[in-house]
């Protein structure tokens, strides 16, 4: 039998409220409270499974707006990224949003497509809208943004990229950079080439790093010919690897520093005759779903974003001091996969 909802357990707009809740379980009001917040950790006595069935039976809806007043929060982070058409965006975005609803925060999320000035203009609205804080991957060299938002006492962070000087949670992507490169050397490989990605990203600057660590620790010659910048895009893949392949002396394998470039460049050496891993090895970065159902499986670098998602809201909780910004760093794993070979005798 439902319980009977009278006019004093109602609100506004005929809600059922906390007190009608409370007054129908015979119970108190911070009681219902503390057993309907769903951010806390959920009791399953007696008391509380009876409170949470008359809620059920009233059909009470948590009032967020009100929560919200009472703490001075509205429980929203903004998230700024550049497109969600790409799909390393796309999943760091999902594990923002899984994250912000085990604490009780929803993620509103607004794409500018890599540009400064788009940035700017999505970080004002969603601060107009009252978010909590700000995460941004969208940093980039010469980007002045997160210097504004600190000026402002914006709470804020990084992540996927950094600008050095801000609150980050980021992949290790030195450490990625290296291990992919020591992967292909320790396959015989000696002549590697590298597509990039953008100078802008610390992203792409850090993974080419790693690249050349791991050449020089092997006593092998950094070749600049064989370092190609692109952007992230499939496109950008192939048109990088037709650059590679123009070479006079080709590489044995070529290490592609975001999955959708290697995409690209797998594309391109398929359409061009070239089999791989047999002429040419192949690496990516990122491990997004679809490398592993490609019809010659991708070995890559696996990043883990629910890790990196979780530690940009402990930065955004936690206030900052007057050190050093925190720069917090997960380790990506190799998954290695066919693409990727021993070099040819």
């Amino acid at each position: 039998m439902k319980s009977h909802v009278s006019k004093d357990m109602e609100g506004r707009g005929g809600r059922v409220t906390l007190h009608g809740v409370a007054a129908a379980a015979g119970v108190s009001k911070s009681t219902v409270s503390r057993i309907l917040d769903e951010r806390l950790p959920q009791s399953d006595n007696e008391t509380a499974r009876r409170v949470r069935q008359v809620a059920a039976d009233l059909g009470y809806i948590r009032d967020i707006s009100a929560s919200s007043l009472r703490r001075g929060k509205t429980m929203a982070i903004g998230v700024i990224v550049p497109r969600l058409t790409d799909t390393v965006m796309a999943m760091l975005y999902e594990a923002i949003a899984k994250a912000c609803a085990k604490s009780g925060r929803i993620a509103l999320v607004a794409t500018t497509d890599d540009n400064i000035d788009a940035d700017e203009r999505a970080a004002e609205t969603l601060i107009q809208r009252g978010v909590d804080g700000l995460i941004l991957a969208t940093a980039r060299t010469g980007d002045d943004l997160p210097t504004k938002l600190k000026e402002r006492g914006v709470p804020y962070a990084l992540v996927l990229r950094t600008d050095g000087h801000s609150p980050s949670a980021i992949g290790d992507d030195r450490l990625g950079g290296y291990l992919a490169t020591r992967h292909l050397i320790d396959l015989g490989h000696r002549r590697i080439a590298i597509i990039a990605g953008p100078s802008f990203a610390s992203s792409s600057r850090d993974r080419l790093a790693g690249y050349r660590q791991a050449l020089e620790e092997a006593s092998i010659a950094v070749d600049p010919s064989l370092i190609v910048e692109s952007s992230f895009s499939i496109d950008a893949g192939a048109e990088a690897t037709g650059t590679i392949l123009a070479l006079e002396h080709r590489p044995t394998a070529i290490f592609a520093v975001n999955d959708n470039t290697a995409i690209g460049a797998l594309s391109r050496l398929t359409n061009m005759g070239i089999a791989v891993p047999r002429d040419i090895s192949l690496v990516g970065y990122n491990d997004i779903p679809i490398v592993s159902h490609l019809p010659t499986p991708l070995t890559t670098m696996r990043v883990p974003f629910d890790q990196i998602a979780s530690a940009a809201l402990e930065l955004l909780d936690t206030p900052p001091s007057a050190g050093s910004p925190v720069r917090m760093l997960a380790a990506p794993t190799l998954i290695p996969r066919r693409s990727s070979g021993r070099v040819a005798e």
